[in-house]
């Protein structure tokens, strides 16, 4: 029987080609975060799956990859009755990399400063349906501010991930932003029921992809009250944050949201706008407070996204500690510039050197070697009686210049 090589559904192998992207396209990303004092950190890719089921994650927990116990635990187990899936599970692949890294500042904040500036870049397992941009393992790219209390995290991170994105070559983008907190004070002005809350949230997120009919449609089927749903609509359709006094919503919010508005614009000279849209919610419920993401006008999409967490470090620590986070989404940033026949920028010339059995390959180490000592990417390869295609198939590989070592005549070079 032949063994299916095809990958797991969801995700995907890499090229070599596509692996020179991915790593300049990481490195850029990781620049931008050092060059403004983020500090890189790594967390495991399995955590305890108590852990990761009372994150409040949202829609996210409903996909996550569970990893059963083993050995006489799992026989353990197996012997009960009326088995629950969780009682034959302990562990689970993280889902995303801000629960790793609540976690980790629980576990190690006596090493850390009072504001902690923190990069995570890897891996995240999501058991979603698979469509175009949407993976089941896929890498995020995070910076967050831990200990910061004030809009300062939030200006930081956006200036950050603008630098990060137009060295990426990113431009016509806008930054959309909102505060959790607004939302609230108007489901309540309303007469909505707190229970009532997550599930508006959850449902005006997808605003942008089923408009505001949808919207309408996907309350109604969740049995909520049809003039409270239109009151809302017509509210939300029209808000501006000079109407937000209006339902009551405390001046230290409107102030924050102002402020890092006008930072924002005041900063950003690259095609960069900022806006207040009070549909943008972002999936997690953790959020406690300004949400923000980064939408490309180009191609309407969203290619980063974020907001303030200030409660979920304190489940771990039983005291306050304020965080904010942002990601940016990776893979559909590669596949953007995949699709524009992005070019990596080389610094290095790529040397193949081409010889021949009979030659002695200590001598021809030993050329490669001084090439390298110039500053040069240099492979050798046993030459092909094929050279034009093993050269065609190199250049393939991004290889600029090519050589036959011969030693009796040194060198011969082919281009």
């Amino acid at each position: 029987m032949k063994i299916k090589t095809d990958s797991v559904k969801g995700t995907f192998d890499i090229l070599p080609k596509d692996m020179e992207l991915r790593n300049w396209i990481k490195n850029t990303i990781i620049n931008a975060y050092t060059n403004n004092g983020f500090n890189q950190i790594e967390t495991p890719s399995i955590e305890n799956l108590d852990l990761l089921t009372k994150s409040e994650g949202g829609e996210n927990l409903s996909l996550l990859f569970k990893i059963l116990k083993r050995g006489g635990k799992l026989q353990k187990a197996l012997g009960k009755e009326n088995l629950e899936e969780n009682e034959l599970c302990d562990l689970g692949l993280r889902y995303d990399l801000t629960l790793p890294l609540s976690r980790f500042y629980a576990n190690n904040s006596n090493y850390l400063p009072k504001v902690f500036k923190s990069i995570q870049v890897g891996w995240v397992w999501r058991a979603e349906r698979p469509q175009k941009n949407r993976f089941r393992q896929f890498t995020q790219c995070d910076i967050d501010i831990i200990g910061e209390d004030t809009e300062i995290a939030e200006i930081d991170l956006i200036t950050t991930t603008i630098e990060a994105l137009s060295n990426l070559n990113f431009d016509n983008l806008t930054i959309k932003i909102n505060d959790r907190r607004i939302l609230k004070n108007i489901v309540k002005f309303i007469g909505f029921d707190d229970s009532e809350f997550m599930g508006i949230c959850i449902t005006l997120d997808k605003r942008d992809k089923i408009g505001w009919e949808g919207v309408r449609k996907e309350l109604l089927n969740k049995k909520i009250e049809e003039d409270k749903i239109n009151q809302l609509i017509d509210i939300l359709e029209k808000l501006t944050i000079d109407d937000l006094s209006k339902y009551k919503v405390d001046d230290e919010i409107i102030n924050s949201l102002r402020n890092v508005i006008n930072v924002v614009n005041n900063y950003s000279d690259k095609g960069f706008n900022i806006e207040f849209d009070i549909t943008l919610i972002r999936g997690m419920g953790y959020y406690t407070g300004q949400v923000f993401e980064i939408v490309s006008n180009d191609i309407n999409c969203s290619l980063a996204g974020g907001g303030r967490y200030d409660e979920m470090i304190g489940r771990f620590t039983n005291r306050k500690v304020p965080a904010v986070g942002f990601s940016i989404g990776f893979e559909r940033i590669f596949n953007l510039l995949k699709e524009r026949n992005n070019k990596t920028p080389k610094n290095n010339e790529k040397i193949a050197i081409l010889f021949n059995e009979k030659e002695s390959i200590i001598s021809v180490l030993k050329y490669a070697e001084e090439l390298k000592e110039k500053g040069n990417i240099v492979s050798i390869f046993r030459k092909q009686k094929k050279t034009k295609r093993q050269i065609d198939q190199l250049k393939e590989q991004g290889f600029d210049s090519f050589c036959i070592y011969e030693n009796s005549k040194n060198l011969s070079n082919i281009e």
